[in-house]
């Protein structure tokens, strides 16, 4: 099972034409968010799923995902920012990265997880710092690394860490 912390709600996001997880209140820096719940697939079962399992997972280790139990896990409905407000304080869960205003769009940027190339995109997040294409190699940008410190999942910490 995931949470999602009651400060939060799933609504239609019109610009979008989706869903999207929004601030019903303020919300302070470092505030828990949500915890991913599911189960844990390696990189050979994970790639066998249909691409609609696919984008409502999240990669939590090396070679390791985790994908929800259903899809209407309100969970699901958090979206990527080029210019995210929330990060991982652990391998499944998101906190608030900065003071979050009622009704802002709760977003993580999916360089902070991904290493692996499953969810590659052409980003529509039209935040000015938007980079366009979205790709599992973007944890890598020095930019990103430093912006983000702290708020990768853990695996990609280390390897930072590391290199």
């Amino acid at each position: 099972m995931s949470f999602m912390s009651d400060l939060l709600e799933v609504r239609a996001f019109q610009q979008k034409g989706s869903f999207g997880i929004f601030a019903q209140q303020f919300i302070q820096a470092g505030t828990l968010l949500m915890f991913w719940g599911g189960r844990i697939l390696p990189w050979e079962k994970f790639q066998a799923l249909s691409e609609d399992w696919r984008i409502h997972s999240a990669q939590v280790e090396e070679n390791l995902f985790i994908v929800p139990l259903s899809m209407d896990d309100e969970t699901n409905f958090i979206n990527h920012s080029c210019n995210p407000n929330a990060g991982f304080s652990s391998p499944v869960s998101i906190e608030a990265m900065r003071d979050i205003l009622p009704g802002e769009e709760i977003c993580f940027d999916y360089a902070m997880c991904d290493s692996l190339p499953y969810d590659q995109f052409t980003c529509a997040c039209g935040d000015p710092a938007c980079r366009g294409q979205i790709s599992g190699d973007d944890w890598r940008l020095p930019e990103l690394q430093k912006r983000y410190r702290g708020y990768f999942s853990p695996y990609l910490e280390r390897r930072i860490k590391n290199r």
